[in-house]
């Protein structure tokens, strides 16, 4: 009698502690997603009702500020966004996601989309490159260069 009872423990428990392994790497791989290198869609810009609004990482949200929102990029990444139409270029940094229903690839601040050419549009289908968490090395020339220089006395 104890063999079965032994039995039937162990065929209840070794299948639970096997599925919750599998679990654990399940979760394990979602918090490493696979982020595409490259996607194709459509961009947006935000509507003015959001600015001053807090955004999905915290910040408070400026059209002032090259940011986005993206449903399908991590939080606080930085993308390469480029018009497919006018071949025109910017990094930005992903700081908020769009409503769940929203069919369009990436929401651009207003001056985001404006450097891109595509305020009078609306819309335009864009090229948004994954570049990755850490601030991208051009970035941080550019920003540099347009820093006045410091004397030394």
């Amino acid at each position: 009698m104890k063999k079965w009872a032994l039995i039937t423990v162990l065929s209840t428990v070794i299948p639970a502690v096997v599925s919750a392994q599998a679990a654990e790497d399940s979760v394990r791989m979602s918090k490493k997603a696979r982020v595409a290198k490259v996607q194709y869609g459509i961009a947006s810009f935000y509507h003015n009702k959001f600015e001053g609004r807090k955004t999905a990482n915290g910040e408070i949200f400026s059209q002032k500020k090259l940011t986005a929102a993206c449903n399908t990029l991590p939080l606080n990444c930085w993308v390469r966004v480029t018009n497919i139409r006018n071949n025109r270029s910017i990094i930005l940094r992903i700081t908020d996601r769009m409503h769940h229903l929203n069919k369009r690839l990436i929401d651009l601040s207003h001056i985001a989309a404006k450097t891109l050419g595509y305020t009078g549009h609306g819309l335009t289908r864009v090229k948004v490159e994954y570049l990755g968490k850490t601030k991208p090395v051009e970035l941080s020339l550019i920003e540099g260069a347009s820093q006045p220089a410091t004397q030394t006395p």
